[in-house]
C-alpha cells in the first residue's frame, strides 16, 4: 500500500514538474496538473495539500537531481581547478534543464512563499560548503593561495548567480563554457600583470 501510494505521488510529482516548466508555477492550476497526470482533483488533494505543495516536491526533486549531478560530475575530476570548472558547467547546464529550479532562484514574486525562501537559503549553503570543499582541496594541495576560503567561496558563488540569466538564455553552449573559462581565468591568475 505504501509502495503505491509513493509511486503515484511520485507521479503526480513527474507530471506536475512538466506542467510548471511549460506555465511557470503562477500560471498551471490544479486542473492542468490534474489533467497531465490522468487523475482527478480529489486525488490530487489526497496526496498534497496544494499547489504550492506539489511545487514544493517538484523544486526538492530538481535540486536533489541536480546536487547530484554535481556530485557525479566533481567526482571524476583530479585537480581543484577542474573540479571548480566542472561544477560551474554542470549547474548552468543543469539550471537550463531544470526550469522550475531556475524559476525559483530567479523569480521574486516567488518570495512571498516561505518554503521558497528555505530552498534559496538552503541551496546557496550548499553551494558554499561544495566550493569551499574544493577550495580547501586546492590549498591543501598547494594549487590555490587563499586568504579567506569562506569569502572567496561566497564570492564565486555570487558570480555565478549574476551570471545565470545571460548564460540561460544563451542558445550557444561553447560562448557559455568560453564565459566560464574567463571567469576562471580571472579568478585563477588574477587581473595584475605577472
Amino acid at each position: 500500500m505504501a509502495e503505491e501510494f509513493n509511486d503515484i505521488k511520485t507521479q503526480i510529482i513527474n507530471k506536475a514538474q512538466t506542467v510548471f516548466a511549460r506555465f511557470g508555477f503562477q500560471k498551471t492550476t490544479m486542473d492542468d496538473i490534474a489533467q497531465a497526470s490522468h487523475k482527478g482533483k480529489s486525488t490530487l488533494y489526497y496526496y498534497f495539500s496544494s499547489k504550492e505543495d506539489i511545487y514544493h516536491a517538484v523544486i526538492e526533486k530538481e535540486a536533489k537531481e541536480l546536487k547530484e549531478e554535481i556530485r557525479k560530475a566533481i567526482a571524476i575530476e583530479a585537480s581543484p581547478q577542474d573540479k571548480l570548472r566542472t561544477y560551474i558547467l554542470t549547474r548552468m547546464h543543469a539550471l537550463k534543464r531544470l526550469a522550475n529550479l531556475y524559476e525559483v532562484f530567479k523569480d521574486e514574486y516567488l518570495e512571498n512563499y516561505k518554503f521558497i525562501e528555505k530552498i534559496r537559503v538552503s541551496y546557496d549553503e550548499y553551494e558554499r560548503i561544495m566550493i569551499s570543499g574544493i577550495l580547501k582541496e586546492g590549498v591543501k594541495r598547494e594549487e590555490f593561495v587563499i586568504e579567506d576560503i569562506e569569502l572567496t567561496s561566497y564570492a564565486i558563488v555570487m558570480a555565478t548567480k549574476g551570471l545565470e540569466y545571460p548564460w540561460a538564455i544563451e542558445e550557444d553552449t561553447t560562448k557559455i563554457e568560453e564565459n566560464i573559462d574567463t571567469l576562471l581565468h580571472v579568478l585563477f591568475y588574477g587581473l595584475f600583470k605577472r
